[in-house]
């Protein structure tokens, strides 16, 4: 039999049979299908930043409520398990004071309550660790549920001003705010948590510029019992001076604030 070559009487050169990698089946690209139905639109909606913002208000809300209406900070004074002593108890009371701070109860209270009950040095480390952690529990919640909602509402001058230093300079914007009195410290969270701030500065700032203040309220609540006590005074000293030095810092500061 002749082939192809042969019966077109031309010299030309055979066709090699083709391989088996050319008669592979190339699969086709196949185009991922959003879904589209009530399951999908709920999904979007109930992660959407004002959603999330929405729950971070009910959170927030509801925790303050509980505060109100069952008062925890008394049981870290007056109601202590009497079986938990030492370290442990130390851990208890900082998990405590975490949740409790983040709830919206004053962290004077708590310090002075962390002296009472464990005196100075054991009260300081966890009047410390639970502040940590309250301001972690907060910018937590704050970055995650608030900031995706409020970044494009920050348009005041004001506002601008006071989220570029915590955007640009965090370590030393919060420092100052923990070491001066004068910013609520829950405020100072969520303000925080809101702005570009890294979470390694806050964390840092917050447990280097709360010694002072919580170690003074702490040793205050430890001699309470001796009012007229020169520790109990210094202690006193310690809380006042910072507060005065940040009301005349803020009072000579707000031409510029107002201005920038």
């Amino acid at each position: 039999m002749l082939d192809a070559t042969t019966r077109s009487g031309g010299t030309a050169t055979a066709v090699p049979p083709a391989t088996s990698a050319e008669l592979a089946v190339v699969p086709a690209t196949v185009t991922p299908v959003t879904p589209t139905g009530i399951a999908a639109r709920c999904t979007r909606v109930l992660l959407s930043p004002w959603s999330r913002f929405a729950l971070l208000v009910a959170l927030l809300a509801g925790a303050a409520s509980s505060v109100l209406l069952f008062e925890p900070q008394r049981l870290l004074a007056e109601g202590w398990p009497p079986h938990l002593g030492g370290a442990a108890a130390a851990v208890v009371f900082a998990v405590a004071y975490g949740l409790c701070t983040a709830a919206f109860v004053p962290r004077p209270l708590l310090n002075l309550a962390a002296g009472a009950v464990f005196g100075s040095e054991l009260g300081l480390g966890a009047a410390l660790a639970g502040t940590v952690l309250g301001a972690g529990i907060a910018f937590g919640l704050g970055r995650i549920l608030g900031q995706d909602a409020l970044r494009p509402l920050l348009r005041a001058r004001f506002v601008k001003v006071v989220d570029g230093q915590l955007s640009r300079h965090g370590f030393r914007s919060m420092m100052a705010c923990r070491l001066f009195p004068g910013v609520p410290f829950w405020a100072a969270n969520y303000c925080a948590a809101v702005s570009r701030m890294g979470w390694l500065p806050f964390l840092l700032a917050t447990a280097l510029g709360s010694i002072p203040n919580t170690a003074a309220y702490v040793v205050a609540g430890a001699r309470a019992s001796t009012p007229t006590s020169p520790v109990f005074l210094v202690a006193i000293g310690v809380i006042a001076v910072p507060a005065l030095i940040g009301a005349v810092v803020a009072w000579r500061k707000r031409h510029h604030l107002r201005g920038s």
